[in-house]
């Protein structure tokens, strides 16, 4: 049961791994489209909606996908003045960690996910588009970014629960 419960964890974060590294692609890109934008903007007076929109939206994308990978990588936000005390054990650790996964990163994804599903329904069935004139078509691809994004993190949110699973059930085996 430990071995299929590993290979579970390894599957998530191999997959969470591999979309953040391709997620990361989209830096790059971003940094040449502004320097783009930029140089035509200044150097020849030659604006463009649709390049500006293109920035937040792969901004945007960055952000929402990047998440997960983030977390699986111990990068995101967290108050560690409690956390990375040295007063507290690997099993302490492991309790704050699933406890603030389930009442916290789980509900709150759960909630954006049920609040957006609509948002980017609506934006696939009307079609949506940029309502400035020379912006960007298919709106509910940047939309379903977010979908997208937390149910990666919530997915890791998993993997994570798993691994401080085996944190626990370790030192009680010792």
């Amino acid at each position: 049961m430990n071995l299929s419960i590993q290979c579970f964890i390894n599957g998530i974060e191999n997959f969470i791994e591999k979309s953040g590294r391709a997620i990361s692609w989209l830096i790059l890109a971003l940094v040449i489209l502004i320097c783009y934008d930029v140089a035509m903007r200044y150097l020849f007076q030659q604006g463009s909606v649709a390049l500006q929109e293109l920035e937040w939206h792969l901004f945007a994308v960055i952000f929402l996908l990047g998440g997960a990978y983030t977390f699986k990588h111990d990068e995101h936000v967290r108050v560690d003045i409690i956390y990375q005390s040295r007063y507290l054990t690997d099993n302490a650790r492991a309790y704050i960690s699933i406890i603030g996964t389930v009442l916290f990163l789980f509900p709150f994804c759960l909630l954006i996910l049920i609040t957006s599903w609509p948002f980017v329904e609506n934006a696939f069935l009307y079609n949506e588009g940029s309502p400035d004139p020379g912006g960007l078509p298919y709106r509910f691809v940047l939309k379903s970014s977010i979908l997208v994004g937390f149910a990666l993190l919530m997915l890791q949110g998993l993997a994570e629960i798993l691994k401080n699973v085996q944190v626990l059930r370790n030192t009680e085996s010792r």
